[in-house]
């Protein structure tokens, strides 16, 4: 019995140490990753901010998850408070707008590469939905935001608790999403706005970050919740869906069988959309691969 009772307590021990040691190596390789730096060159903003509109930005604002995240009037929210794992919460973009050191360049960089003004990368900030923006798109949402009235309040701040900082250490978590794009310098041109293949394409880059790149779902966003749907058409997604179903669930939250879709979906922000964006999403979404994703209960 005290044989075993000395090996239980070596075990605890070896146990601890070994958490200890993959708690440790996790902390340093997220520090190392969120105290890297990144340079940003793609071309000046100035001539697609002369050009820009203000009621472009404004919709963009409100049907991109900008609102979403960020709150209707920009000031930041808790988003999401995951014990052990993170506490995100998105910065108040009134402030933001205000400080010197971000320009419309900046801001630019922030929206397509998830860097700060330093290089410093965004936490969980969702760069790969916006890394393809065009300049007339960014410019218009830049000059939305500096018209937001100014809000005194602090929202808050992320926090990357232990779980989160394993789970990147493992390849599982996106903690720094600057990471994860094309840094590469380039002038970006919306396809234009019509119901076709190219436009869906475009628009439908904003649901990547939720439905992944190839849009067969699976992913948990936040524990507890169902993972994202297959937007595919295959016998797991939507392959018996029409165009009329597709359009009353983003305008209505309500799929054709009647049930209602997971807060977690911002579908109230994509039913702003206007008709032609959602027909030409559903248009690309038909041109996918089936691909066999996580199936919902």
């Amino acid at each position: 019995m005290r044989r075993f009772a000395k090996w239980l307590g070596w075990s605890v021990v070896v146990l601890a140490v070994l958490v200890a040691g993959v708690y440790a190596t996790a902390w340093a390789m997220s520090e190392r990753a969120l105290a890297r730096t990144w340079t940003v060159q793609d071309p000046p903003l100035a001539d697609a901010m002369a050009g820009a509109s203000l009621e472009h930005g404004r919709h963009l604002f409100a049907t991109r998850g900008c609102a979403d995240c960020h709150g209707p009037n920009g000031a930041g929210k808790l988003l999401v408070d995951a014990p052990n794992v993170i506490r995100i919460v998105p910065s108040n973009l009134t402030r933001t707008v205000r400080d010197a050191a971000w320009t419309d360049d900046r801001l630019a960089a922030a929206i397509r590469h998830g860097v700060r003004p330093d290089g410093t990368p965004l936490v969980i900030m969702p760069t790969g939905d916006y890394a393809d923006f065009d300049d007339h798109d960014v410019a218009s949402i830049v000059t939305y935001l500096r018209t937001l009235p100014a809000v005194d309040a602090d929202p808050g701040r992320t926090q990357i608790r232990p779980l989160a900082r394993v789970l990147y250490m493992l390849g599982k978590f996106p903690l720094t999403p600057a990471e994860r794009v094309d840094h590469t310098p380039r002038q970006r041109v919306a396809p234009p706005a019509a119901v076709s293949v190219a436009y869906g394409r475009y628009v439908a880059q904003v649901c990547t970050g939720c439905h992944g790149p190839n849009f067969a779902g699976g992913y948990v966003l936040e524990p507890g919740t169902p993972p994202s749907a297959n937007l595919t058409p295959h016998t797991n997604g939507l392959q018996t869906w029409k165009e009329t179903d597709f359009l009353h669930l983003m305008r209505t939250g309500q799929r054709p069988d009647g049930r209602q879709l997971h807060p977690m979906m911002p579908w109230k922000s994509y039913s702003a959309m206007q008709d032609v964006e959602l027909r030409a999403v559903w248009t690309y979404l038909r041109t996918l691969p089936p691909a066999e994703g996580k199936k919902r209960s």
